[in-house]
Formats: C-alpha cells, sequence, structure tokens
C-alpha cells in the first residue's frame, strides 16, 4: 500500500512533475502497473515474503485455507494482519505526503471504485482477474519445471491488470487493499464488489483445479525456494524448493 500509494501520487497528482510530463493516462496506467508488479516481485521472494508464503491478501489466504494448506488460526491472524497493513500504509503515505496530495480528487487515495461501466461489470471484471491470477498461481507452483516462475508470473498480471482492466474496476482483488484506501479516505463506494468478488473468482478457480482438473496442491507459498520454515499444511517435507508437486 505505501507503494499504491506513492506511485499514485507521483503519476495522478497534477502538482507533480512526473504527472505533467506524462500526459496519456494509458503510459501513466502503463507505468503505474509496472511498479505495482515489480513491488510484488520483490515482497514475494524477499526473506519476510519467503518466510510468510507472500500473502498479502485475504481472498488468497481463504481460498488457501479451502484448500486444506493454511491452518484456520492462521488464516485469521494473516487476514487481520492484510487489513491493519493497509490500513498502515495509506496512513503513513497521508501523513508523508499529505492529505492535500493522497486526498485530492485526481487520487482519492489510491481508492479503487466502479468505472464508468457500473458496478455489474466492476463485479464480474473483479471475479475474472481474481480466478485467473488464482489459476496461474495453482498452475504454475505445482509444477516443478515453473514453480521458480510464480512470483514472476504474478507481477505479470498485476502490471497487466493495472494497465488495462483498471478502468473496469479500479483493479483490487484483495479486500485489504481497497479497505486500506477505503478506510483512510472515506470513500466506500462499491466496496461490497472488493470484499465478495476476489475471494468468489479465487474460490471458483481453486474449485475448478481440484476437482475438474483432479490436480493437488503442495503448498501456500508463493515461493517456496530457499530453507525458510514453512508454516503451512506443507506437502513437500523438509527440502521443499527441492521437490514441487507434479501434476497429478
Amino acid at each position: 500500500m505505501v507503494a499504491a500509494a506513492g506511485f499514485a501520487s507521483l503519476l495522478e497528482y497534477p502538482g507533480s512533475p512526473v504527472r505533467q510530463a506524462l500526459g496519456d493516462p494509458l503510459l501513466r496506467r502503463f507505468l503505474m502497473g509496472l511498479a505495482m508488479g515489480l513491488t510484488a516481485i520483490a515482497l514475494f521472494t524477499s526473506p519476510y515474503g519467503k518466510r510468510s508464503g507472500g500473502h498479502f491478501n485475504p481472498a488468497f489466504t481463504v481460498a488457501f485455507y479451502r484448500l486444506g494448506k493454511v491452518e484456520p488460526a492462521d488464516a485469521v491472524w494473516y487476514a487481520a494482519a492484510q487489513f491493519a497493513g493497509g490500513l498502515a500504509g495509506v496512513l503513513l503515505v497521508a501523513s508523508v505526503v499529505g492529505a492535500g496530495v493522497l486526498g485530492h480528487p485526481a487520487v482519492r487515495y489510491v481508492a479503487t471504485v466502479p468505472g464508468p461501466y457500473g458496478d455489474g461489470p466492476a463485479f464480474l471484471a473483479e471475479i475474472l482477474i481474481s480466478f485467473v491470477l488464482m489459476s496461474v498461481v495453482l498452475v504454475v507452483s505445482n509444477r516443478e519445471r515453473t514453480a521458480h516462475l510464480t512470483p514472476l508470473c504474478v507481477g505479470a498480471l498485476v502490471a497487466t491488470y493495472i494497465t488495462l482492466e483498471a478502468p473496469i474496476s479500479g483493479m483490487s482483488m484483495n479486500p485489504a487493499r481497497t479497505f486500506g484506501s477505503a478506510g483512510i479516505g472515506r470513500i466506500w463506494t462499491g466496496l461490497w464488489i472488493y470484499f465478495t468478488a476476489p475471494l468468489v473468482g479465487m474460490l471458483l478457480a481453486s474449485a475448478v483445479y481440484t476437482t475438474v482438473g483432479r490436480a493437488r496442491v503442495g503448498c501456500a507459498k508463493l515461493d517456496h525456494r530457499g530453507d525458510s520454515r514453512c508454516i503451512f499444511r506443507c506437502g513437500y517435507g523438509r527440502t521443499p524448493a527441492s521437490a514441487p508437486a507434479r501434476p497429478a
């Protein structure tokens, strides 16, 4: 959220020299997507990301809970930390750049709200992008030859979604991300969409992967390389990086 609010202020606030130099909104969304995709990859592959599994999204954590890879208590504490982190990130940037910048109508606390097409298309778009992201994570992370590419694939999807899909729904996929902006900026427009659609999309992707694809899930970590202790119901044993799950 620090990255999202910071880059949005830089790219969208009218007083920013970057905003003044870049008049094309598609180009600004592309740069925003690139920045957030790289941020996601850096977080997933960092020591902290490898330790925690790279979970920054309650819908993502709940999906892996339903897949039997996350303990109930861990799912609750992860969600609490994710929501708290979202609020803290936006509050931190607001305290640094000021409410006049982050709260400007062009930035709006980097809130995710439905675009001009309305709530229905925004809801369907959030389901679709969440479904695709979760499907890619499950397919890529559970194959030995591609498991190491999982963070890169997620980062690429985040960048693509921000560039192309953001005008429809604001591109959330994450209830905690939306709540962080909404809670600090008091922008509650369409909040129900971002609390339901990502969860529906990711749970649907999980069901398709395990039921239709009849494939097993190794672990809930996004990056299982290295020797960080795994706290999940891990199917890889003591050396997970060397033995990612093969497709059934």
